[in-house]
């Protein structure tokens, strides 16, 4: 008889050590750490014991996970508050670097708005792009994560353009891509190409309604 041919017998007769409980005092297992020999009580307390440990690292994941995301959806909260609260294109981007810097720590920020808008003379954000940047903007469908700088995205950062390890780069768009909010950091590994991205996202979206809401009011 093969060993296969034992597991299955047990397997399909699960009683069978009731009727034969005198065997469970012969039977000895090895130690799973080495060393002496056990008893099938002692290897299934151990085993047990192995999966609740298992259990508890995956429940202390879920919980560390899920104070992350309320940590997150607060500071989402926050800015999303500071968006609706500006009185002015001027306060509402004084917000979003403010708020982006304050809440999610992120060192460096830029913004630039093109298209039919109207221009604001001395606002860094209405500086002129090229026509690359805007392409490049209409079809970032997703935010881009990753080490490298965008066509001249890294000169919106002056003298710290060039320590700079990552980028984050995320459309402002309405029915199409009218700017471009681009947040970096000196760390390599703040914003990667694997990293989730679906709080950048929400930010664009809100980002976006709350500039349309101020453009359209400039405008009108």
């Amino acid at each position: 008889m093969k060993e296969e041919d034992v597991a299955r017998y047990l397997t399909e007769h699960p009683d069978f050590f009731e009727s034969h409980a005198h065997l469970l005092l012969d039977v000895q297992i090895p130690h799973p750490h080495g060393g002496r020999a056990i008893s099938i009580g002692e290897r299934q307390a151990l085993a047990l014991r192995e999966k609740i440990r298992i259990l508890e690292s995956k429940l202390a994941e879920v919980i560390q996970f899920g104070e992350e995301n309320d940590a997150i959806s607060e500071k989402v909260h926050r800015i999303t508050l500071a968006l609706v609260m500006a009185r002015s294109l001027e306060t509402l981007l004084h917000s979003i670097h403010f708020n982006l810097r304050e809440d999610f720590a992120v060192p460096h920020t830029g913004i630039r708005l093109w298209g039919d808008i109207p221009e604001h003379a001395g606002l860094a954000e209405f500086a002129p792009v090229s026509n690359e940047l805007r392409v490049f903007a209409e079809n970032l469908t997703h935010p881009y994560c990753g080490p490298h700088p965008v066509h001249e995205t890294a000169s919106w950062f002056g003298d710290d353009g060039d320590r700079l390890r990552s980028f984050a780069m995320v459309a402002l768009r309405a029915e199409k891509a009218f700017g471009l909010l681009v947040l970096a950091s000196e760390d390599p590994q703040r914003f990667y190409p694997e990293m989730g991205t679906i709080y950048l996202t929400r930010l664009g979206d809100l980002i976006s309604s709350a500039l349309m809401r101020h453009l359209h009011e400039a405008k009108g």
